[in-house]
């Protein structure tokens, strides 16, 4: 049965219910309360014809409102609200006439955790400095993990990992083995929805038993792409984190394909948070950045405060094609 099959006859009940969105799937929401349970649910009305319109209205980790409905089967209410939402990871994508369509991946999401390996694999950083650039963009904290330290931290990449740290960033160094990081990792997560990414093979399922060992999904799906290339169906859950007050990790197609995300030039320079010193200083308002004569990033580049590496990075999510 699907979404749309839901008789419209079937009576709702006058109690008005809030939960969080915990799972989404072909237009099935399980959303879960603080005291009342865990519900499956459908849009109804005005909301569905709005989500048909603007390409998706509830999206994973919304807080939502409904109603419990007598119905056979397996759904037992209706939502009938979003309430507003603090934040949200946004998928972008260019679209018709030059404008950027949005998707919505997780709302409400707290935290970000670009994750990689020091070594095995090599880390990519291009991929590291889109990561944060969406996060910023999107007002998104981020945490930068760096696992398998146990490997060993070659020097150059030790230089710039305190780079980022000189910039603003939060990084943690973390081993499974050792270990090492394990319960700063688990702070970090606590009290809030968090999306942990990274390409494969660089330990986040590991982090993850590590940080929650009561962890009851097979946690090598949460950001992973087991399922590329297959014709799947789309699922996003929510999973709680067995001793981590609070905590919340999305697992999500979309997170997975978050490599591939196109990033909004107008907004890019914001993604870099060295460079907005200097934003009001270039001799254009309009200053790409790139060749403008009188550009104070690109001055701030040659007196090494911003550094060549990361202003790399900006100059080829610009014109990534």
């Amino acid at each position: 049965m699907s979404a749309d099959d839901i008789g419209a006859g079937a009576r709702a009940s006058t109690t008005v219910l809030e939960g969080l969105v915990v799972r989404s799937q072909s237009g099935f929401y399980r959303v879960e309360t603080q005291r009342q349970g865990a519900w499956t649910a459908v849009l109804r009305g005005r909301l569905k014809r709005e989500r048909k319109q603007r390409g998706g209205l509830i999206a994973l980790g919304d807080r939502v409102r409904f109603t419990p409905i007598e119905q056979e089967g397996d759904v037992d209410a209706v939502i009938v609200e979003r309430l507003p939402r603090e934040r949200a990871l946004i998928r972008r994508a260019p679209g018709a006439k030059g404008a950027w369509a949005q998707d919505v991946v997780v709302a409400n999401v707290g935290l970000l955790l670009p994750t990689f390996s020091v070594r095995r694999p090599e880390p990519s950083l291009g991929m590291l400095d889109r990561f944060l650039a969406l996060a910023e963009i999107d007002e998104i904290e981020s945490v930068i993990v760096f696992n398998k330290i146990e490997l060993g931290i070659d020097p150059e990449l030790a230089e710039r990992i305190a780079e980022y740290e000189r910039i603003g960033y939060t990084v943690l160094r973390t081993s499974t083995i050792e270990p090492a990081g394990i319960e700063a990792l688990r702070a970090t997560l606590a009290g809030r929805i968090s999306a942990i990414v990274g390409p494969s093979g660089v330990g986040k399922s590991s982090l993850l038993n590590a940080v929650a060992p009561g962890l009851a999904i097979t946690v090598g799906r949460v950001s992973d792409a087991v399922d590329k290339g297959r014709h799947t169906t789309r699922v996003g859950e929510l999973h709680s984190l067995p001793g981590v007050a609070g905590g919340r990790v999305a697992d999500t197609p979309g997170l997975r394909e978050i490599g591939l995300w196109d990033v909004d030039p107008a907004s890019l320079e914001w993604g870099f948070v060295e460079f907005r010193g200097y934003l009001n200083r270039c001799r254009f308002a309009d200053c790409s950045h790139v060749h403008e004569p009188g550009c104070a990033v690109r001055e701030a580049v040659t007196d090494g405060a911003i550094a060549a590496e990361r202003y790399a990075s900006y100059v080829k999510l610009l014109s990534p094609r």
